[in-house]
Protein backbone atom coordinates (compact mmCIF):
# COMPACT_ATOMS: atom_id res chain seq x y z
CA UNK A 1 0.00 0.00 0.00
CA UNK A 2 2.79 2.41 0.90
CA UNK A 3 4.81 1.55 -2.20
CA UNK A 4 1.77 2.06 -4.42
CA UNK A 5 1.24 5.54 -2.93
CA UNK A 6 4.85 6.78 -2.72
CA UNK A 7 6.87 4.66 -5.16
CA UNK A 8 10.55 3.74 -4.66
CA UNK A 9 12.44 6.00 -2.23
CA UNK A 10 16.07 5.45 -3.30
CA UNK A 11 17.34 5.65 0.29
CA UNK A 12 19.71 6.46 1.98
CA UNK A 13 21.01 9.68 0.35
CA UNK A 14 24.81 9.65 0.19
CA UNK A 15 27.56 9.06 -2.34
CA UNK A 16 29.63 6.63 -0.25
CA UNK A 17 29.14 4.26 2.71
CA UNK A 18 31.24 6.63 4.85
CA UNK A 19 29.05 9.61 3.96
CA UNK A 20 25.95 7.57 4.84
CA UNK A 21 27.42 6.63 8.23
CA UNK A 22 28.29 10.27 8.98
CA UNK A 23 24.75 11.26 7.98
CA UNK A 24 23.27 8.62 10.31
CA UNK A 25 25.12 10.19 13.25
CA UNK A 26 24.34 13.78 12.27
CA UNK A 27 20.63 13.17 11.71
CA UNK A 28 20.01 12.46 15.41
CA UNK A 29 17.39 14.98 16.65
CA UNK A 30 17.26 17.02 13.45
CA UNK A 31 15.81 16.95 9.92
CA UNK A 32 17.64 15.76 6.84
CA UNK A 33 17.87 19.23 5.25
CA UNK A 34 20.09 20.37 8.12
CA UNK A 35 22.26 17.26 7.79
CA UNK A 36 22.73 17.90 4.06
CA UNK A 37 24.03 21.38 4.80
CA UNK A 38 26.48 20.01 7.35
CA UNK A 39 27.71 17.30 4.97
CA UNK A 40 28.09 19.84 2.17
CA UNK A 41 30.29 21.90 4.50
CA UNK A 42 32.50 18.85 5.01
CA UNK A 43 32.61 18.15 1.27
CA UNK A 44 33.38 21.77 0.35
CA UNK A 45 36.23 21.74 2.87
CA UNK A 46 37.54 18.44 1.41
CA UNK A 47 37.14 16.85 4.84
CA UNK A 48 34.62 14.07 4.20
CA UNK A 49 37.28 11.43 4.78
CA UNK A 50 37.77 9.27 7.86
CA UNK A 51 41.51 9.93 8.23
CA UNK A 52 41.13 13.68 7.68
CA UNK A 53 38.18 14.07 10.07
CA UNK A 54 39.89 11.94 12.73
CA UNK A 55 42.71 14.52 12.91
CA UNK A 56 40.54 17.66 12.73
CA UNK A 57 40.27 19.54 16.06
CA UNK A 58 36.88 19.13 17.75
CA UNK A 59 36.12 22.87 17.54
CA UNK A 60 36.78 22.93 13.79
CA UNK A 61 34.61 19.88 13.22
CA UNK A 62 31.82 21.39 15.35
CA UNK A 63 31.87 24.60 13.30
CA UNK A 64 31.60 22.65 10.05
CA UNK A 65 28.61 20.56 11.21
CA UNK A 66 26.87 23.47 12.94
CA UNK A 67 23.78 23.31 10.63
CA UNK A 68 22.97 19.82 12.02
CA UNK A 69 22.30 21.24 15.50
CA UNK A 70 23.77 20.02 18.81
CA UNK A 71 27.05 20.45 16.93
CA UNK A 72 29.40 20.17 19.92
CA UNK A 73 27.77 16.91 21.04
CA UNK A 74 27.64 15.53 17.51
CA UNK A 75 31.27 16.45 16.90
CA UNK A 76 32.21 14.30 19.91
CA UNK A 77 29.98 11.45 18.70
CA UNK A 78 31.54 11.61 15.26
CA UNK A 79 35.01 11.60 16.82
CA UNK A 80 34.14 8.48 18.84
CA UNK A 81 32.96 6.74 15.67
CA UNK A 82 36.07 7.88 13.77
CA UNK A 83 38.32 6.56 16.55
CA UNK A 84 36.50 3.20 16.35
CA UNK A 85 36.77 3.13 12.55
CA UNK A 86 40.45 4.09 12.56
CA UNK A 87 41.46 1.74 15.37
CA UNK A 88 39.66 -1.37 14.16
CA UNK A 89 39.38 -0.91 10.39
CA UNK A 90 42.22 1.47 9.49
CA UNK A 91 39.62 4.13 8.62
CA UNK A 92 38.11 2.00 5.83
CA UNK A 93 34.39 1.44 6.34
CA UNK A 94 34.34 -1.13 3.53
CA UNK A 95 36.29 -3.48 5.81
CA UNK A 96 33.31 -3.56 8.17
CA UNK A 97 31.16 -5.27 5.53
CA UNK A 98 32.93 -8.61 6.01
CA UNK A 99 31.99 -8.86 9.69
CA UNK A 100 29.07 -10.81 11.09
CA UNK A 101 25.99 -8.59 11.45
CA UNK A 102 25.32 -9.28 15.13
CA UNK A 103 28.95 -9.04 16.20
CA UNK A 104 29.32 -5.75 14.32
CA UNK A 105 26.11 -4.38 15.83
CA UNK A 106 27.37 -5.13 19.34
CA UNK A 107 30.64 -3.34 18.57
CA UNK A 108 28.85 -0.29 17.15
CA UNK A 109 26.62 -0.05 20.23
CA UNK A 110 29.74 0.13 22.38
CA UNK A 111 30.76 3.36 20.61
CA UNK A 112 29.86 6.37 22.76
CA UNK A 113 26.92 8.23 21.18
CA UNK A 114 25.68 5.43 18.93
CA UNK A 115 22.34 3.93 19.94
CA UNK A 116 20.25 1.20 18.28
CA UNK A 117 18.65 3.42 15.60
CA UNK A 118 21.97 4.95 14.52
CA UNK A 119 23.79 1.59 14.62
CA UNK A 120 21.07 -0.08 12.55
CA UNK A 121 21.01 2.80 10.05
CA UNK A 122 24.76 2.38 9.52
CA UNK A 123 24.38 -1.41 9.23
CA UNK A 124 21.48 -1.31 6.77
CA UNK A 125 22.22 1.73 4.64
CA UNK A 126 26.01 2.02 4.70
CA UNK A 127 26.98 -1.66 5.06
CA UNK A 128 24.08 -3.44 3.29
CA UNK A 129 23.29 -5.66 6.30
CA UNK A 130 19.70 -7.01 6.63
CA UNK A 131 18.47 -5.30 9.80
CA UNK A 132 15.29 -3.25 10.18
CA UNK A 133 15.65 0.31 11.44
CA UNK A 134 13.09 1.54 13.98
CA UNK A 135 12.56 5.27 14.36
CA UNK A 136 9.94 7.65 15.74
CA UNK A 137 7.95 7.59 12.48
CA UNK A 138 7.81 3.79 12.46
CA UNK A 139 6.71 3.62 16.10
CA UNK A 140 4.02 6.24 15.51
CA UNK A 141 2.56 4.38 12.52
CA UNK A 142 2.63 1.02 14.32
CA UNK A 143 1.09 2.24 17.58
CA UNK A 144 -1.64 4.33 15.94
CA UNK A 145 -2.79 1.32 13.94
CA UNK A 146 -2.69 -0.90 17.05
CA UNK A 147 -0.03 -3.15 15.51
CA UNK A 148 2.18 -2.77 18.60
CA UNK A 149 1.49 -1.41 22.10
CA UNK A 150 2.83 2.02 23.09
CA UNK A 151 5.09 0.31 25.63
CA UNK A 152 6.90 -1.84 23.03
CA UNK A 153 10.70 -1.68 23.15
CA UNK A 154 12.97 -1.02 20.18
CA UNK A 155 13.90 -4.71 20.13
CA UNK A 156 10.23 -5.80 20.16
CA UNK A 157 9.33 -3.45 17.31
CA UNK A 158 12.30 -4.63 15.28
CA UNK A 159 11.36 -8.24 16.00
CA UNK A 160 7.94 -7.68 14.43
CA UNK A 161 9.60 -7.05 11.06
CA UNK A 162 12.33 -9.68 11.44
CA UNK A 163 9.82 -12.41 12.33
CA UNK A 164 7.37 -11.61 9.54
CA UNK A 165 9.63 -10.67 6.63
CA UNK A 166 12.58 -12.39 4.94
CA UNK A 167 16.03 -11.05 5.89
CA UNK A 168 16.30 -8.91 2.76
CA UNK A 169 18.38 -5.72 2.74
CA UNK A 170 16.54 -4.14 -0.20
CA UNK A 171 13.13 -4.90 1.34
CA UNK A 172 14.09 -3.50 4.76
CA UNK A 173 15.58 -0.41 3.12
CA UNK A 174 12.47 0.33 1.06
CA UNK A 175 9.98 -0.52 3.81
CA UNK A 176 11.62 1.74 6.38
CA UNK A 177 11.90 4.60 3.88
CA UNK A 178 8.18 4.26 3.05
CA UNK A 179 7.24 4.33 6.74
CA UNK A 180 9.26 7.54 7.10
CA UNK A 181 7.37 9.07 4.16
CA UNK A 182 4.08 8.08 5.81
CA UNK A 183 5.18 9.69 9.07
CA UNK A 184 6.29 12.89 7.37
CA UNK A 185 3.21 13.39 5.20
CA UNK A 186 0.33 11.79 7.09
CA UNK A 187 1.18 10.23 10.46
CA UNK A 188 2.46 13.50 11.91
CA UNK A 189 2.33 14.39 15.63
CA UNK A 190 -1.12 15.72 14.74
CA UNK A 191 -2.34 13.01 12.36
CA UNK A 192 -3.63 13.79 8.87
CA UNK A 193 -5.53 10.58 8.22
CA UNK A 194 -7.50 11.63 5.15
CA UNK A 195 -5.74 10.39 2.04
CA UNK A 196 -3.20 8.32 3.99
CA UNK A 197 -2.47 5.00 2.24
CA UNK A 198 -3.14 3.25 5.59
CA UNK A 199 -6.45 5.06 6.21
CA UNK A 200 -8.44 1.85 5.79
CA UNK A 201 -6.52 -0.09 8.44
Amino acid sequence: MLYKQFGPQHWWPGDTPFEIAVGAILTQNTNWGNVERAINNLKNSSMLDAHVLHKVPDAKLASLIRPAGYFNIKAKRLKHFLAFLTTHYNGDIEKMKDEDLHKLRRRLLEVNGIGPETADSILLYALDKPIFVIDAYTKRVLTRHSIIPESATYHEMQGLFHKNLPADTALYNEYHALLVMTGKHFCKPKPKCQGCPLEGI
